[in-house]
Parts: structure tokens; sequence; C-alpha cells
């Protein structure tokens, strides 16, 4: 019976045998076949005597076997309608059945672990990153957007260095001491092998110092691309930006100011209004960073404090380079800025001014007194004067004269009552005589300044004072001594206490034990830690007063005001990312994304291949 079923399959699998059958089959047809059927029958009785079935049929139909292909059809439908004697019967093959045990399937008993990158992984979003700030508020300001910057792409800010893969390091170059540090960073950092990339003042102006050789470089308009420095630094290489950004010609003050943040404070939104400024001092360096004026728009900058204040801010700080400068070079100023940003500030909710310089709120003082006496601006203005000598102003190119100074603060003075007004001062700047320094001194003992920040000069490289004859450095630090010793032999706040003040809860004392707040005048009171005071507008009562502050105890049965129209941001949480635009939290999370990612891929991909094939088998 094989036998025959190996011919059957011959003909149907070997063309020359088969056509030649084809044609002798035409030319005899009984001859052939019956000859074919009865080799057949012969050998299928000697070989299977159980073949009984198929010879039978084969008999049966004597001559009348049709042309070899339709004969091995018709005997042949399917291979397994062929049976023998010895084949079971299906009432065994169902007997049999119960005593088949299906296998098992084999499970993989080592759970698939989640990935997770290595400890030094060079995917980006992935490492961790301390971000070290020096200088100006306009600085930390530049701090905090690349923070968040980077926060959303996915990397991990971290306070604790020694646990960054990157150490992110932001420069002051105003002074000789702060570069210093900057600069003592930069080798602690290559000394435990971590990643560096520096930003701010220092690198801007003097981006070819040695120590500063095969470093990664970001530019003080350039934050907005600190993720793309951060990524390529991470893998080995050496970026640096520090171009301007301009439109059509003309400079920009800069990065947007819609940028994701994340706050150092989060009750506290620093806006810088413009960079750069208008003077050209003698002793400063900044300008070689920050370069000339360039203002942003009043609704750029309204739209970013209103923002803010969704965001459950309740004070905003104003600053750059000069404040008072704001507008000059897109046809608009400082008040009608101020203006529109009283109207979008919250009942309770302040607005603090920062430095400006005299020769440019000469010009605006009446509105100025208007706008500090507003019950959402602090009445309080940092305008440095540096000098009380017109001979050391000229020397400095300060472009004042120290009446001007005068007649700013005594308007003010008297337009806005108990006006705070914070100044700086240089001592031993170059050319800097006795008698230079002796009307300094008269000018403190005549205002009594609460707030002054006394500076030795240091030269700055690549500035006109650098190249000046220098005060000798014993001289400096004499008149420095003698200008603090003035400044703490008088009480500025010894007068208020017994005062009932409302004060504005902003952040914690640098010994935890208090909370800061300050008064109308921006003025720092200390109050008892009650987490219910944290960002509420309290009412106290004086009874105690320091050098720089005075402590308050709250008023009984007095009403706590919250100026936050919403909750603020958790520390560290960054500003402006809606919850679907937030990253994950961690690396775990981003591997699971992408696998999910990669499945939905795959399942599209083949459901589409598989439309495909059946529109295809259609079509045929």
């Amino acid at each position: 019976m094989w036998r025959c079923l190996s011919v059957l399959s011959a003909l149907h699998t070997t063309p020359s045998l088969r056509d030649k059958n084809f044609r002798d089959a035409r030319r005899e047809p009984s001859n052939v076949t019956c000859a074919w059927r009865d080799d057949i029958i012969t050998r299928g009785r000697k070989e299977d005597t159980h073949g009984d079935s198929l010879c039978t049929l084969l008999r049966s139909r004597p001559g009348k076997l049709p042309e070899m292909p339709a004969a091995c059809e018709s005997l042949l439908d399917d291979i397994e309608d062929i049976v023998s004697a010895t084949d079971p019967k299906p009432h065994d093959r169902q007997n049999a059945r119960q005593n088949i045990v299906p296998r098992a399937r084999k499970r993989n008993k080592n759970k698939i672990q989640e990935e997770e990158p290595p400890a030094d992984s060079t995917i980006p979003g992935t490492q961790k990153i301390w971000i070290r700030t020096w200088g100006c508020s306009h600085n930390n300001s530049d701090g905090e957007y690349m923070a968040g910057q980077l926060a959303a792409y996915g990397y991990s800010i971290t306070e604790q260095p020694e646990q960054a893969d990157l150490w992110l390091l932001n420069s002051c170059t105003v002074k000789s001491p702060a570069e210093d540090h900057f600069r003592n960073s930069i080798k602690k950092a290559q000394e435990a092998n971590k990643k560096v990339v520096l930003s701010g003042c220092v690198p801007q102006a003097q981006p070819r110092q040695e120590y500063m050789k095969g470093l990664s470089i970001i530019g003080v308009q350039q934050i907005d691309r600190v993720v793309e420095v951060v990524e390529e630094t991470i893998k080995g290489h050496s970026v640096r930006l520090l171009g301007q950004k301009k439109d059509n010609g003309k400079r920009l003050g800069g990065a947007r100011l819609d940028l994701p943040k994340i706050r150092k404070n989060p009750l506290i939104e620093i806006i810088s209004i413009n960079t750069g400024c208008l003077n050209a001092c003698t002793y400063c360096k900044t300008k070689h960073a920050r370069g000339e004026l360039a203002s942003y728009p009043v609704e750029e900058l309204v739209d970013r404090a209103a923002q803010s204040f969704q965001e459950g801010v309740c004070e905003i700080w104003l600053t750059s380079e000069d404040t008072g400068a704001y507008g000059r070079d897109i046809g608009t100023d400082l008040p009608t800025l101020l203006w529109k940003l009283v109207e979008v500030i919250p009942e309770g909710a302040m607005l603090r001014l920062g430095m400006t310089n005299p020769p440019y709120i000469l010009e605006h003082l009446e509105e100025m007194a208007k706008i500090l006496n507003h019950p959402r601006v602090y009445a309080f203005l940092h305008i440095p004067v540096q000098s009380a000598s017109d001979s050391v102003l000229m020397d400095m190119k300060r472009e004042y004269c120290i009446a001007d100074f005068k007649r700013v603060v005594d308007f003010l003075k008297e337009r806005v009552p108990g006006i705070t007004i914070a100044t700086d001062i240089i001592c031993g700047f170059p050319g800097e005589t006795d008698e230079d320094f002796k009307e300094t001194l008269k000018l403190v003992e005549e205002y009594k300044f609460p707030s002054l920040f006394i500076n030795q000069f240091y030269p700055r490289p690549g500035t006109p004072a650098a190249k000046m004859e220098q005060v000798p450095a014993h001289v400096k630090k004499q008149r420095t001594k003698e200008l603090s010793q003035l400044f703490h032999s008088y009480s500025p706040y010894d007068h208020k206490i017994g005062e009932e003040q409302h004060v504005l809860v902003t952040e914690e004392s640098f010994d935890s034990q208090y909370y800061v707040s300050h008064n109308r005048f921006y003025e720092q009171v200390l109050v008892p830690k009650d987490p219910a005071f944290v960002g509420k507008m309290v009412e106290v009562k004086i009874f105690e007063a320091g050098k720089h502050f005075m402590k308050g105890q709250p008023v009984q049965d007095s009403y706590i005001y919250t100026p936050s129209i919403t909750k603020p941001l958790a520390k560290g949480e960054v500003s402006g990312l809606t919850e679907e635009s937030k990253p994950p939290n961690n690396p775990e999370s981003l591997l699971q994304t992408s696998r999910e990612g990669l499945q939905t891929f795959f399942f599209v991909t083949a459901l589409l291949a598989a439309v495909i094939a059946f529109v295809g088998i259609k079509l045929l």
C-alpha cells in the first residue's frame, strides 16, 4: 500500500514522469491504465493485506478509470483518508486520550526586572545636577530658570553636591572674592571627577581664563539652551554658547520669560525686567558680561507676573543691572511698567523694586513717589551712591554728582514717609583721598542709612579702574573698617519698639529659629515659627530691635490675611508646567514610558500589516 502511495506521490511531484504518463495515457488509455492498475493491486496484496478497501475500489471500476491526473485525484482526496486494519479506531483514540497529560507551558521563573540605568549612565535626563549661584538677584533668577528647564527635561536637581553627577556653577564678577569662590568650586568639582558647566558673568566676560580651559560655558543670554549644553557635557564634549540674542539686528533682553523655573523660594518671584545698562562705570566688570541695555516688553513682564500669582506667589522682586533705565531702548519707562504691574497684584501681595542709579530716576520722581506709596508696593528703594565725593564720582564715570543723589533721597523721604533707602559705598577707589573719604563719612552720618552695603575696592581685570593708580591695601582696609564702625554706631529701629505693623511672612531665618517677614518699608521682622504664618500677612507688635532686624509678636485675635490666590508650588516644583507636560519623576518611569511606547508601536504596525495582507488577498 505504501508503495502505491509512493507512486502516486511521484506522479504528482515529478514533472517529467507525470507529463510522459499523460501523453501515453492519451495515446493508449485502456492498456496503460489497466496495466498500471493491475500492478498496484498485485503488489498491494503482497505488501499490505489490509488494503482491501482500496483494491475493492479499483476492481469495482474496471476500464472506467479516467485519465491519469483524474484517476489519482479520485483515488486519494486526502492522505488522512487512508487507514489500515491496524490503525486505531475512533473509539480507541478517544479512550487513549484520557491518559494523555497536556504538557504544561514553561514559565520563566525569573521575572523580568525593571530596567534601571547604570550608575554611570550617559542617557540624557537621568543624572543629578547641583546648581550653585553667586551674586545678585538677577543671577539668582537665571539660576532658577536653568534649574527649571533641566528639571522639566527629567534631570534631578539636588542640594547635595557630593551626590551630583554634574555641577552647574553660576558666577558673579562684581568682586574678586566671588570669583575666587567660583574658581575654587571648579577645582573641587574636577578633583571629585564631576562634570562641570560654567555660567554667569565671569565666563561670559572672561571665557579665555586658563582655569576654564576645556570646560563647557553657557552665556548669560543663552540660558534657554542649558539642556543642550548639559547633555553634551555629560557625553564628554565641551560646549560654549556665548552669543547675544537679537531680533532684526536689535539686541534682546535675553531668554524668554515664560521658561520653566524652580523658585528658590516658592513664595517669591524674581523677574528681570532688563539686562545690561547705559552706563560705563570704570570699575564695573558686569558691563562686559551683560552689555548694553536691553528691556523686555511691558506685556511680557505683566504676563510673567500674572502667571506667578496663579502659582501661589505673594511677593515679586523686579531686578536688573539698573531698573531705573528700563524701557529707554524700547520707547517706554519704569513708571509705565510699574502701574501695569500693580493692576495684576492681588490684595496683600507685594512688589519690591530693585536697584536704580540716580540719573535715570530723577525725571520720574513724582510718579515714583506715587507708586512707592501704593499699598501693594514696598516703600523701599536701593540707590547706590558709591562715594560722596564728586571727584571720585567723576573718576568712576557715574554720570551724576552728590547733589543729584541727595535730591532723589530728600524728595522721596518727603513724599513717601518712612521710606527705606538702601545704598552702596566703595572704599578705596583709585585716587580717593582722605578728604574724599571724609565726605562719604559725612553723608552716612547725615542720612543714617538703615541698609548700607560697604565694599572694599577690588580692581577687576580689563576695567579702566584696574589701570589707575591704586590706593594702598592697608588704607583701603582702614577706610572700610572706619565706615563699618560708623554704620554700626546707630540703631535705625529702636524708635519702632511698641509699634503694631502688618508684615508678610515669606521665609525661614538662617538659624531656623524664626520666620522672616517684612513690613511696609521692607524692614526685616522676625516672628515666631508658626507654620500657619507662612505666606500670610500677619499683624505683630514690635518688642525688640537690633541692627538689621526687629522682632514682633502676633497681636492676639488679629486677622491673618492670605494674599496668595492659590496654593504655592512645593519647594523644588517646576513653575509653568501642566500635569500632562511634567516629566516622569525617575529614570525607571522614563524606561517604562519607552517600553509602553514601543509596545504600542509594534501593535499598530502588526495590525496595519495584517490589514494590508487581507486587502491584497481579496484583490488577487
